[in-house]
């Protein structure tokens, strides 16, 4: 996708946290390409190394560590900047995504959005969710399509142990309760299962990956497409609220295939089934679209020149 010239000839500096994962490393390089001064914040026990080799490269990254229980850490890294990308770089494997992980991104979201309320210059926060806070319902077999104002149900990720979608449903909605308290400027992104370095089959994202086939609702997003959302929705002044961000819906058996070799990429390629069937998409982001579309062609600012 075609990029748009930053919103300012010399864009206001911006913090990436955790900057450690696939969508926080390509998302510094976005924004490092576009003329920003760049704080890179990782994780206490996250590799350094990919950043490290940016920052042999370009004089406006600097690298940060943070703990999401040390709030001292958090505010020093996003400390004279103005805009925040937060997104939590959990465990990638399902054996220990667990019940107590819901609880530790609670806390670190509360922690994070806290600490941008007490940094003066912050003037939007972009938080990454995902897809799986928006499609576990227990009526959702129905013929609704799935949008930006639904949200998954506690209980019944509780019930089937939907790990994953439990922690960013409860971490999204505590954020937005304590952005809306702190009067801080907050859009979130919704995003499907991000493909690109890292993926496995182990991904929490994929526990209940067939129910989520039959729904309609198996989704997925390009890293790259990812990170040009998270730069869309900060550098446009009108976007609002939350965004589902995917660009590609699995709904058909090859589409599955396709899926399958991506997760285990050295298994032998199985032949579409007809068990799997063609499914209806129930979910859309055409809210995203419309952001995307205006930001490709730089008229995301027309009303606000």
């Amino acid at each position: 996708m075609p990029q748009a010239p930053p919103v300012y000839e010399n864009p206001k500096p911006v913090c990436v946290m955790d900057a450690s994962g696939a969508l926080g490393q390509t998302l510094v390089e976005r924004l490092l390409n576009q003329g920003y001064t760049v704080h890179a914040a990782a994780s206490k026990q996250s590799d350094l190394n990919g950043l490290k080799k940016l920052l042999g490269e370009n004089k406006q990254l600097k690298l940060f560590r943070f703990d999401p229980f040390d709030y001292q850490s958090i505010v020093d890294a996003i400390k004279g900047c103005y805009g925040l990308f937060y997104m939590y770089e959990a465990s990638q494997d399902q054996s220990t995504y667990d019940e107590l992980m819901v609880e530790v991104e609670v806390r670190a979201a509360h922690n994070v959005i806290e600490a941008c309320a007490q940094v003066e210059t912050i003037e939007r926060v972009v938080f990454t969710s995902s897809v799986t806070a928006v499609v576990w319902q227990e009526n959702r077999k129905s013929s609704v399509v799935v949008n930006e104002r639904d949200w998954s149900e506690p209980n019944f990720c509780r019930k089937y142990k939907l790990w994953h979608a439990l922690a960013k449903t409860l971490s999204e909605k505590t954020a937005w309760a304590l952005a809306m308290d702190r009067d801080i400027d907050m859009v979130s992104i919704n995003a499907g299962l991000v493909t690109g370095p890292g993926l496995s089959a182990s991904n929490p994202y994929l526990k209940g990956t067939p129910e989520m086939y039959e729904d309609g609702v198996l989704v997925t997003v390009d890293v790259n497409f990812l990170a040009d959302a998270h730069i869309a929705v900060y550098e446009t002044p009108c976007a609002f609220g939350r965004y589902l961000c995917f660009s590609h819906a699995v709904c058909r058996p090859e589409d599955a295939v396709k899926l399958a070799q991506l997760l285990v990429p050295k298994a032998p390629c199985p032949p579409p089934s007809d068990e799997l069937g063609l499914k209806q998409q129930r979910i859309q982001n055409k809210k995203l679209n419309r952001i995307m579309a205006e930001f490709a062609q730089g008229t995301h600012l027309e009303l606000y020149e």
